[in-house]
């Protein structure tokens, strides 16, 4: 025990480069729910004096690098460097969990166990999944030729290695078309796709290109936003600035030499349409490895009871999941994550400690901070049955209504909060540092 006390996070690295055959906790995925709530897991079992021994927490993940990806749109926009909102993952895994750095193969939850890619199978007493999904590009005929050349007027904020095209083409950009595009379906942040849109309308009327900048969103949902209030205010927005939109256009097909792209409408014809700047987002779906398990519903999702956040199979109890692997009914968002994270600690350790699921529930919380424009953000909060839950309501008026504090908090403060805490198990979202409390 002497070499633990003692252990700096290089050492850490080190012996979880040889995995244990067994965890008490077993967390799939080092992103923002995964790397958070391994950290609240072992917080919550110090705090309840049943102090988990180092390494009896184990996150496995193959990845290098960790991702703060709401920040690609300040990449998008101009104003983030995208190498400041990375960290090599073995970096932000402190020395009492241990790091298993490779990608999972199967889930045998039958058996309480994992397999990692090489061959190796895990057991645990509990599995939290938090894989995050994937981005299904190759849905978009043509789209990886014409992200990777640099002249096709095509980027996305959707992806580390092309978020900051994103920027370079916007601010290229000297008149004609530009088409901001969004899927049918689940994605991650559902108002992405239109806050580059309208940090791009921005830069060009404050670069006298307002003029000469013809703006379009289409987008494969049938609004603007899928909660009323906000969606009526984006449509309002959008139609005070001159911004045409189409719903119910889904992108299929994008020739970057030829500048044309074309869309499917809702009754299955094409359209084909020129443009001189393209922003894409791909369609989104659940991991393969997650898709084919026994953890899955139909739609490929990990299969959990909204509130408790534990698998609805009871034959799954020890097993939870949060985040964008989750079949929870609401917007996939980190925001989301922070609320998420201390009912699934809470009623993990339950189980553990009696067998039962505690009084903690999850409401259905989350939030997308819609950039309007430089110095301006709607603060999108809402609940399940898209009921809007909103936490500054009281002090600063109307969330509907894009303000420069809100602003901030996007460019600002959440970067710094979520490297300083989130992924530390130190931040509880709305609650901020203090963990709830249930009865």
């Amino acid at each position: 025990m002497a070499l633990f006390r003692h252990s700096s996070a290089r050492f850490a690295s080190s012996v979880a480069s040889i995995p244990k055959d067994k965890y008490k906790v077993v967390v799939v995925g080092g992103g923002s729910a995964g790397i958070s709530i391994s950290n609240q897991i072992f917080d919550r079992f110090k705090a309840a004096g049943k102090s988990l021994q180092p390494h009896d927490i184990a996150v496995v993940d193959g990845a290098e690098f960790h991702h703060y990806q709401p920040g690609w749109t300040l990449v998008g926009a101009g104003l983030k460097d995208k190498t400041t909102l990375r960290r090599r993952l073995k970096d932000l895994i402190p020395p009492h969990i241990a790091h298993v750095p490779e990608h999972v193969k199967t889930f045998n939850p039958k058996s309480s166990s994992i397999t990692i890619n090489s061959g190796q199978t895990i057991s645990y007493d509990a599995l939290v999944v938090a894989t995050g999904l994937q981005c299904n590009w190759s849905a978009i005929s043509g789209i990886s030729e014409a992200l990777a050349d640099n002249s096709s007027g095509v980027s996305s904020i959707y992806s580390y290695e092309t978020c900051d095209k994103t920027w370079n083409d916007i601010d290229a950009f000297r008149g004609g078309k530009a088409i901001f595009t969004q899927p049918a379906g689940i994605i991650k942040c559902a108002g992405a796709p239109q806050k580059i849109m309208w940090m791009a309308w921005d830069r060009y009327r404050r670069t006298d290109r307002g003029d000469i900048a013809n703006i379009e969103f289409r987008t494969g949902m049938p609004s603007m936003f899928s909660v009323k209030k906000y969606s009526d205010a984006l449509n309002e927005l959008r139609i005070s600035r001159g911004v045409r939109a189409e719903f119910q256009h889904n992108l299929v097909t994008v020739d970057g030499k030829r500048r044309v792209a074309t869309f499917k409408t809702a009754d299955g014809s094409t359209v084909d349409e020129q443009f001189d700047l393209l922003h894409v987002v791909p369609p989104m779906g659940p991991l393969d490895v997650v898709k084919s398990s026994p953890l899955a519903d139909s739609a490929g999702w990990v299969a959990v009871d909204k509130s408790s956040l534990r698998h609805t199979n009871p034959e799954f109890g020890n097993v939870f999941a949060l985040g964008d692997c989750s079949s929870l009914p609401t917007s996939k968002t980190a925001a989301a994550i922070t609320s998420q994270a201390p009912v699934l600690t809470e009623n993990l350790f339950s189980v553990m400690d009696s067998g039962k699921v505690s009084s903690a529930q999850y409401d259905g919380y989350t939030s997308c901070p819609l950039l309007t424009g430089y110095g301006e953000l709607m603060l999108a909060e809402f609940k399940y049955d898209l009921v809007p839950k909103e936490s500054f309501a009281d002090m600063f008026g109307d969330q509907a209504k894009p303000r420069r504090i809100f602003y901030h908090l996007k460019k600002d403060f959440f970067p710094w909060v979520y490297y300083s805490g989130m992924v530390r198990g130190k931040w509880f979202g709305p609650n901020g540092v203090n963990r709830p409390t249930y009865a």
